[in-house]
């Protein structure tokens, strides 16, 4: 291996880094006011190994909205770097211009004037005409799609991921590894893989009685003249973060040892490049990496950043693609006699308005819609406020979300999981079942109702900040903040378990939370087997439909410290 000095020289000899954020021309584009599909996908080809990187697509097939986090909290070794910045000091970090095309699609800044300037992106279509422009240069470019595919929209919902299995195939991926996907059951999982054209990669993917391999750890490719080993590692937290029961033949976990094993295996067998294909979430990927040698590049996922440059940790470098089909990553490599010698790499912006759609793609997800086509688009009601996502505590979706349990279930206090995904809408809006269906299609979205006392509420939600502001990345096991409606906090985020959460009112009355006394809670996406109630979004759209317009005030309920 070449050493980080050696390499950055090699990397910027080889004019990797274009203008501090990579992305110089395309800003310059915009301060001419033009705008093109040309420009998005200017590229110059380098060295004589392509990689095309997506992941977290989460089932969006369409072109969307979506806003990126306003509050994305790093702690430990991780406060203050990326991902772990937003807004304006991402643009300053970057040498983004305000208001331009790369500040709209890479923060919150200004979100709804831009949004309504720049329009939607995304849509498969249009990563489709991206992925063949890509590949008429360069044949034998590898597709790597790093899950979160197959799940999030009401059409996956209703055909069990089928609809997105087909348009993956079509697109011509060259491997995948899983996360959601896994909450279709184990059955539909392994009955999709036995017909899908390419790899299911997971290294870390065991049979849970027997302890060994289950899956395919990796895939030897080769392209360019070089042999390329893709190491697939699965999400490695699903009996955490997902209902056990739905895959009981699996166990999952890091496996920091396995993983060594694998790359020192596929090194033996003689490939010049070792790529990672990861579900581990951007800490996770950085920490597992400093400690596990002989990855030249991982493409990570699941924590859904867009960083606009590669990371380096040591030798290896970082890519985050972002989510919902709003990037693809482009990475070109030089790679001469066993090693990496350079890099260059573009985060490519799909703007729905400017880039063509793919005519065979369009017309195949018309078809996989059109069964669905009137449930998706029925008016459900409007809204006047941006309804987001994305970010450690609640979004305006969010507490939408909340709002409608605690008035559809009578509860008192309201739980919401603290998923990323889920999409967009602007102001003036109309709200379809399809966008509710956006935030919340699960296979165990049931709306429960019952009783917890004010400890167990507590612990909860200490539970939930350790898996989010753990120094440690290998014990931040979930997603963000479990969403709250009908009651506030404080978090400081600084302190150990236990000792996080304090302040917690119960804002009916603002009568502080007897730890001691019952409160009736709703919820959704419990992960216990046989949980009862409605399904989520059947609570959501009856709580609309009465309202008709959404207008929601500003949540000042949980107040966090310890920055």
């Amino acid at each position: 291996m070449i050493s980080r000095r050696e390499f950055l020289q090699a990397s910027l000899a080889a004019s990797t880094i274009l203008g501090t954020s990579g992305l110089s021309r395309w800003s310059r584009a915009m301060a001419q006011q033009s705008l093109t599909q040309d420009q998005l996908l200017q590229f110059d080809a380098f060295g004589n190994v392509t990689l095309i990187h997506i992941t977290d697509i989460h089932a969006q097939a369409k072109p969307i909205y979506f806003r990126e986090p306003e509050v994305n909290i790093g702690v430990g070794e991780a406060k203050g770097v990326p991902p772990h910045v937003v807004g304006k000091d991402f643009l300053n970090m970057f040498n983004i211009k305000p208001e331009s095309p790369d500040a709209y699609a890479l923060t919150y800044e200004n979100f709804v004037d831009l949004g309504k300037a720049y329009g939607k992106m995304g849509g498969m279509d249009r990563v489709a005409t991206v992925v063949k422009s890509i590949k008429s240069e360069r044949p034998d470019a590898l597709l790597l799609d790093g899950g979160d595919t197959w799940h999030g929209s009401m059409t996956s919902f209703k055909t069990a991921g089928q609809d997105m299995v087909n348009i993956m195939n079509k697109l011509g991926v060259d491997a995948m590894t899983s996360h959601w996907e896994w909450t279709f059951g184990q059955d539909r999982v392994n009955e999709i893989v036995e017909t899908l054209p390419f790899p299911f990669l997971g290294a870390n993917i065991f049979d849970a009685e027997w302890d060994e391999p289950a899956f395919e750890p990796y895939k030897i490719f080769e392209t360019g003249g070089v042999r390329v080993a893709v190491i697939g590692q699965a999400f490695p937290y699903m009996p955490i973060a997902n209902p056990k029961w739905m895959f009981p033949n699996y166990s999952f976990g890091i496996r920091e040892e396995r993983m060594q094993e694998v790359v020192d295996e596929v090194r033996a067998e003689g490939v010049d490049l070792v790529v990672c294909l990861s579900h581990n979430g951007f800490d996770v990927d950085r920490k597992m990496v400093s400690r596990v040698k002989g990855i030249d590049v991982i493409l990570t996922g699941h924590t859904h950043d867009a960083v606009p440059e590669p990371v380096l940790v040591g030798d290896t470098i970082l890519i985050a693609s972002g989510s919902n089909g709003k990037f693809v990553s482009r990475v070109d490599l030089d790679v001469r006699d066993g090693r990496m010698m350079g890099f260059r790499h573009k985060l490519i912006p799909i703007f729905s308005d400017v880039i063509e759609p793919d005519a065979e793609m369009a017309a195949l997800i018309d078809a996989e819609r059109e069964p669905f086509k009137a449930e998706l688009e029925e008016v459900v009601g409007q809204t006047e406020s941006l309804l987001y996502r994305r970010g450690n505590f609640n979004g305006t979706w969010d507490d939408l979300i909340c709002d409608a349990i605690l008035s559809e279930r009578d509860a008192e206090i309201a739980m919401s999981p603290g998923v990323r995904w889920g999409t967009t809408l602007l102001p003036g809006d109309n709200i379809t079942r399809e966008d509710i269906h956006n935030v919340t299609s699960m296979t165990y979205g049931a709306c429960y109702r019952t009783e917890m006392t004010g400890q167990t509420i507590r612990t909860i939600l200490e539970d939930v900040a350790d898996n989010i502001f753990n120094t440690d990345p290998y014990y931040q096991q979930g997603g963000d903040m479990v969403r709250i409606g009908g009651m506030g906090y404080h978090i400081d985020v600084s302190k150990p378990i236990g000792e996080r959460i304090s302040n917690m009112t119960l804002l009916k009355d603002g009568s502080e939370i007897d730890e001691n006394r019952s409160y009736v809670v709703a919820g959704w996406a419990s992960v216990n087997e046989g949980t009862e109630g409605p399904q989520i979004w059947d609570v959501i759209e009856s709580h609309v439909r009465k309202i008709g317009t959404v207008k929601l005030e500003p949540n000042n309920s949980v107040v966090v410290s310890g920055l």
